[in-house]
């Protein structure tokens, strides 16, 4: 029964920090590698552990960590969370471009 526990909390907890590194923290860093660990050490458990009890459990451990990570991403992307951090700007200037004949020098004056 702890390994249950132990295996869902992993999952949680990588799902939690995966959607960090992917939305928050830039780069691919330390939370990134310990979500993915995390993921890695529940499906691991869930294989080792689990499977004397039920022999599914790695199976449903591993599903389960690609459709929650698959449905935090959708759900974070739907929210309004990212119209808050996405650039909006819109940039209005533009460059003169020289026509053929022309010299640089003759477009600074």
């Amino acid at each position: 029964m702890t390994y249950l526990i132990l295996t869902i909390i992993l999952v949680l907890f990588g799902v939690g920090l995966l959607l960090a590194e992917m939305f928050l923290l830039p780069g691919f860093g330390i939370a990134g590698v310990f979500g993915l660990a995390s993921l890695i050490a529940a499906v691991v458990i869930a294989y080792v552990k689990l499977a004397v009890f039920w022999a599914w459990a790695g199976h449903v451990t591993l599903a389960a960590c690609v459709l929650l990570c698959g449905i935090a991403i959708w759900v974070f992307i739907k929210s309004k969370a990212m119209d808050k951090m996405a650039l909006d700007t819109k940039i209005e200037g533009g460059v003169d471009m020289p026509s053929a004949g022309k010299r640089m020098e003759e477009l600074q004056k």
